[in-house]
């Protein structure tokens, strides 16, 4: 008796398994087909993005190793359309390579690619810090006090590993305009920060201890 229910039963299972993937048979087919669709696009994609990290590498590669003065025009077109591709790694080494190489000396031209670089392009924390702190030491010769100030305040303003590189930056530019209160005011706040990188520390006490003690 009991195994006739317990074979009842397995068929009733049966039955409702057998309803049920008849009744559903459209969804179960459709939830299939997306899932194979999902698996297939983020499989696609992860390749489409290899291929392009790899096609502006070598991009960026074969530009700066070929880069000459007959071949400055293609080396400028180049780095600023690997700029515009926003890539993490390359968007900031081409902006650093046509600066360190003079290729454009137009500063509002070179500013905008800084900003596009800061704000476009998905950096890490402090990889975007640097790029700020770079953007406000190129400023920095023909800045004026108000400008620098709004490059490096994220800087100051923030935790960063660089903090300590920007507060220097400041001291020194009011340093050299003979503004020796602003200047010792900023020497001080790296004195007076515990995580400031120890060559900076050591360089701003010696400014103070040399130059701007009372």
């Amino acid at each position: 008796m009991e195994e006739d229910i317990s074979i009842i039963n397995s068929n009733t299972r049966n039955e409702k398994v057998r309803n049920f993937l008849v009744n559903n048979k459209n969804k179960i087919i459709s939830t299939i087909v997306i899932l194979i669709i999902i698996l297939v696009g983020t499989y696609g994609f992860d390749s489409y993005k290899i291929n392009k990290k790899k096609e502006i590498s070598n991009k960026f590669n074969s530009t700066t190793l070929n880069h000459s003065e007959s071949t400055k025009e293609i080396t400028v077109r180049n780095l600023v359309e690997i700029i515009n591709e926003q890539d993490p790694t390359y968007s900031p080494l081409s902006l650093y390579f046509i600066i360190d190489n003079k290729l454009i000396s137009n500063q509002s031209e070179i500013n905008s690619y800084f900003d596009s670089v800061i704000e476009k392009t998905s950096l890490d924390e402090e990889i975007k810090n640097l790029v700020i702190y770079k953007k406000a030491l190129f400023n920095s010769d023909q800045a004026q006090e108000s400008e620098l100030l709004n490059i490096l305040n994220p800087l100051i303003n923030s935790k960063s590993v660089w903090k300590s590189h920007a507060l220097y930056l400041m001291a020194e530019y009011f340093y050299t305009k003979d503004q020796k209160q602003k200047s010792k005011e900023f020497f001080n706040q790296i004195a007076n920060l515990e995580d400031a990188n120890p060559d900076i520390k050591l360089q701003a006490q010696k400014r103070l201890n040399r130059d701007l003690s009372d």
